[in-house]
């Protein structure tokens, strides 16, 4: 499988992923520059973390713009396959191509630390093949990850099974104290309604490696190639 990482000035999680994906998942990875705008044929486009553009006006705002979303919002239109990990999910929601906007962390300060998340959904390629009881280890770097959105959207994103994630404890119950940034109903990943575009704060990249002493996050992985293998 072919799989794009765009690449943005301040991007700093783009060699995590492309090393998760090509030296332990054994895949080809293209680079995509964001000043390009040819998405070379990749089967799977990737958002990575960091920091584009600086965070400058609102995480994600000025990347939203990049030539190569252009051709990354047409290609998900088409239903392309689309995921955006931690920044990348803040540039997603500022192009529209999913619902909710990422604010500041309640406690107004950047957390980096391990949490757990819980998948709430079979019906995706990023969660069909996971165990929806068994709790995920993965690491947060964020200082604006506080899912938002109005309640008619909540409500649309339960009804349609779009949470994909919610931040929970290591038993994998969803509690209050278990929520690091305040994200409305612990909401720690969704997709849109076609399913086709992801969108997850944690970091399963950094959570892939048998070295680091967790692969939870190989098993996101695992999953969405076992999905479009079938």
């Amino acid at each position: 499988m072919k799989f794009g990482v765009v690449i943005f000035p301040g991007s700093n999680c783009d060699h995590d992923i492309i090393y998760a994906l090509k030296n332990i998942m054994k895949q080809d990875v293209i680079k995509l520059w964001h000043k390009d705008t040819d998405l070379q044929g990749c089967d799977f486009i990737i958002l990575p973390g960091g920091f584009s553009y600086g965070d400058y006006l609102r995480s994600g705002a000025i990347a939203r713009f990049s030539p190569i979303m252009d051709s990354v919002i047409q290609y998900a239109k088409n239903g392309g396959y689309l995921m955006g990990i931690c920044n990348g999910f803040q540039i997603l929601c500022e192009a529209g191509l999913l619902p909710g906007a990422l604010l500041n962390n309640n406690n107004q300060k950047f957390i980096c630390k391990n949490i757990f998340m819980i998948s709430q959904t079979k019906n995706s390629l990023v969660t069909s093949g996971l165990d929806i009881k068994r709790p995920l280890k993965i690491p947060i770097a964020h200082g604006e990850g506080r899912f938002y959105a109005d309640e008619n959207i909540i409500e649309n994103l339960n009804k349609n099974d779009q949470v994909l994630f919610r931040y929970c404890d290591e038993k994998g119950i969803v509690t209050e104290d278990s929520n690091p940034n305040g994200s409305l109903q612990n909401i720690a990943g969704i997709t849109n309604a076609a399913r086709n575009v992801f969108g997850m704060m944690p970091h399963p990249e950094r959570a892939a490696d048998i070295e680091l002493k967790n692969t939870d996050g190989k098993l996101i992985f695992d999953s969405i190639l076992t999905a479009i293998k079938i």
